[in-house]
């Protein structure tokens, strides 16, 4: 049964699969064994002192980092039930570290700013709502950089692994499987050979025993991968993962290997 390899300790850098927009919190069929998921990622986490979510639904020509003391919502998704626009999550954001994160990448060489007014996307705030619903713990959000350039990306995350030092939680939010014409809207899974080879592609690079080099180079040459581009059409929701990689290069865990809106999807931690 797919799942059954979930491992039952996680590091403090995770890579996930956030569904289809607000879908997750809608009770979607297709979305239930990630709710389940993020439900109990706590358990395996702990409670971080803050959480930096790079998500895939923000590109800027500099890394950007969210300032505000308290970020609103950005409810980027269009063509859903009213409700889903009333959604609230009164997080705290933390301008310190915000500060420390821009300086950190300033450091590396790598043009980056604060952005005291961008809210959270929902890459942002439906895992943190569904994983930490009381809003408790400051949450800032790290832009990807336009271009989505795969070393630029491995970089930025390079940059900030002074921060692992503390108890902050990283989350790399995206979709390992991300091609829209290709979903399941009807709540089967269907067998999908292209995707599996795509998914093992990634279980065997991030989970495996390889060299720095290695995981690496598999990084940078992501194209080359067995049915990449039927998987990524466009690749933004899965370069959260190459942040991930860049903060911590050692062997991940599987955590999650099952379907969401009928595609195969993959989790993991460092």
């Amino acid at each position: 049964m797919i799942g059954a390899e979930q491992e039952k300790t996680m590091g403090n850098v995770v890579y996930l699969s956030h569904g289809g927009g607000p879908l997750p919190l809608l009770k979607d069929p297709g979305h239930e064994a990630m709710v389940n998921f993020m439900q109990d990622l706590p358990s395996h986490v702990g409670k971080p002192e803050a959480v930096i979510v790079i998500s895939a639904h923000w590109e800027e020509e500099v890394a950007k980092v969210t300032s505000s003391s308290m970020p609103s919502l950005l409810y980027d998704y269009y063509g859903f039930p009213p409700e889903t626009y009333q959604v609230t999550y009164p997080v705290p954001g933390d301008p310190s570290l915000a500060s420390e994160a821009v300086s950190l990448l300033e450091k590396s060489g790598i043009a980056s700013a604060a952005e005291p007014l961008r809210g959270l996307d929902h890459g942002t705030f439906i895992p943190m709502l569904l994983s930490y619903p009381d809003a408790s713990i400051p949450t800032l959000q790290l832009s990807l950089l336009k271009g989505l350039d795969p070393a630029s990306h491995y970089a930025l995350g390079a940059a900030l692994r002074p921060l692992l030092e503390r108890k902050i939680l990283f989350i790399g939010s995206g979709f390992s499987f991300h091609n829209m014409r290709a979903f399941n809207w009807e709540g089967e899974n269907p067998d999908d050979d292209r995707n599996d080879a795509f998914q093992n592609h990634l279980i065997e690079t991030f989970t495996r025993q390889h060299s720095i080099q290695e995981r690496k180079k598999a990084v940078l040459e992501w194209e080359t991968a067995p049915h990449a581009r039927y998987c990524h059409p466009r690749e933004e929701h899965l370069i959260p993962l190459f942040v991930c990689a860049g903060l911590n290069d050692s062997t991940g865990k599987l955590i999650f290997n099952d379907y969401i809106m009928g595609k195969r999807a993959v989790a993991i931690s460092w």
